[in-house]
């Protein structure tokens, strides 16, 4: 952005974005705890959450564009893993994916106002990496949940990317799909680095591609066959970055 660019739109932050945006999450993680208590868990665990996201990509002038979800049966349940590259690849898939599914997240999550006692009324599922006990724990409620017709989504890499490159993906995910036999979906997501990568804290306008990748049937017979279909898994995501 030139100077006078830089100075209106952080006006606009602070005055605008900033104010509608805790707005908007507080009256989303409100309604989420509430009507998750009382109402069907399964729709109120979403919707809320969808329409945070698509009002949080409007706030920030963030255009999206969704390829492939021809790829996807309504009926089935899936294991979405998608690149992380910045916060922003919340909204895009919370708001963009259009199925019912669960987080797989890391713990420290839980602690951020309204929206960690938000997502523990939802039903996503906090990780805790340090801990093995908990972390198989958690794993576990997983597989429980995908046996009740609900979809996961998680990032392998399991944090944001700090150089716009795709990381390491850990085998946490894998090992559900292998164990509970359900399709892994690539996700990529392209442009997230550009409007708010980890070193900034706020976005800047810019447009978001979600990519669906065809299913992947996720059945090694070996540990070596399973690292391989796991490099296969990074290399489609990677893919459908530009």
């Amino acid at each position: 952005m030139k100077t006078i660019g830089k100075i209106f739109w952080g006006f606009y932050l602070i005055v605008f974005f900033l104010p509608l945006a805790i707005l908007a999450t507080m009256l989303t993680a409100l309604t989420t705890i509430v009507m998750c208590g009382i109402g069907n868990h399964r729709i109120w665990g979403y919707i809320p959450g969808k329409y945070w996201s698509k009002i949080m990509c409007a706030l920030a002038f963030v255009t999206v564009k969704v390829k492939g979800n021809e790829y996807l049966n309504p009926n089935q349940s899936y294991i979405f893993a998608a690149n992380h590259q910045s916060l922003y690849d919340v909204f895009l898939i919370y708001g963009w994916i259009g199925f019912s599914f669960k987080w797989i997240m890391k713990k420290e999550l839980r602690k951020i106002p309204f929206v960690g006692p938000a997502c523990k009324a939802a039903g996503h599922i906090f990780m805790d990496r340090e801990n093995p006990i908990k972390a198989l724990h958690s794993i576990e409620n997983a597989k429980k949940i995908l046996t009740q017709g609900v979809s996961l989504a998680i990032f392998p890499e399991g944090s944001r990317t700090r150089t716009g490159n795709i990381g390491k993906f850990k085998r946490g995910a894998f090992q559900i799909a292998k164990d509970v036999q359900l399709p892994i979906v690539p996700v990529t997501i392209d442009g997230g680095y550009t409007i708010m990568p980890f070193s900034r804290i706020y976005p800047v306008p810019g447009k978001l591609t979600l990519t669906i990748h065809p299913p992947v049937s996720f059945s090694p017979a070996s540990h070596d066959e399973e690292l391989k279909m796991i490099d296969n898994i990074r290399n489609t995501i990677i893919t459908g970055l530009s």
